[in-house]
């Protein structure tokens, strides 16, 4: 009897290891700081995550979807009338569109196992209709996960004061990437 209890034990151990565990973000704990750049400086804000989930299984994240509200952009290096400015512009059809495009999706296909609490994310980017892949780093500390993600705007058809289709830009000119330094705050289900 003894012996078919310390098998059913060892049995229940590897169902839990091999099982999915399913995160749920948490939307207001969470944090999206963007930062854009251009030969003058550059500029940052935040916009705010609507919702996000993934699973874990075997120290690996396999899948996972994480919804981003493109109304919530602010700015935190302006005030008053240039920072209105700065995100009128952002959100105008010469940047994200956000009255024809109010979301952008993250999905997670793969990562690598989770070693020292690092893996690399695999997944696709959605921006104005457009979805690309993306590959990033992600560090996990406790129930937060961590990630600094470059987007290359001019794949999602953001063009505006891009060097590598306007000439003569000069000062003018943006950076063609962007950085979302992410922290996601998440529960297991």
């Amino acid at each position: 009897m003894k012996r078919i209890l310390n098998v059913a034990v060892l049995l229940f151990a590897f169902t839990l290891t091999t099982m999915a565990q399913t995160y749920t973000a948490n939307p207001t704990q969470s944090k999206l700081i963007w930062i854009g750049k251009k030969v003058t400086g550059e500029h940052t804000g935040s916009i705010k995550m609507k919702e996000g989930s993934f699973d874990v299984k075997n120290d690996q994240i396999t899948k996972g979807k994480f919804v981003i509200d493109m109304s919530s952009i602010t700015c935190t290096d302006l005030e008053g009338e240039w920072n209105d400015k700065l995100i009128g512009h952002l959100k105008s059809d010469d940047f994200f569109g956000v009255a024809s495009f109010p979301e952008a999706i993250l999905v997670i296909n793969s990562s690598s196992k989770l070693v020292d609490n690092k893996a690399t994310i695999k997944g696709e980017l959605t921006i104005k209709g457009t979805t690309k892949p993306i590959e990033f780093e992600a560090t996990q500390s406790g129930n937060s996960f961590k990630a600094n993600i470059s987007v290359d705007r001019t794949l999602y058809n953001i063009r505006y004061g891009s060097g590598k289709f306007f000439d003569n830009l000069g000062d003018k000119t943006i950076n063609d990437n962007f950085t979302l330094q992410v922290e996601v705050v998440a529960t297991k289900k």
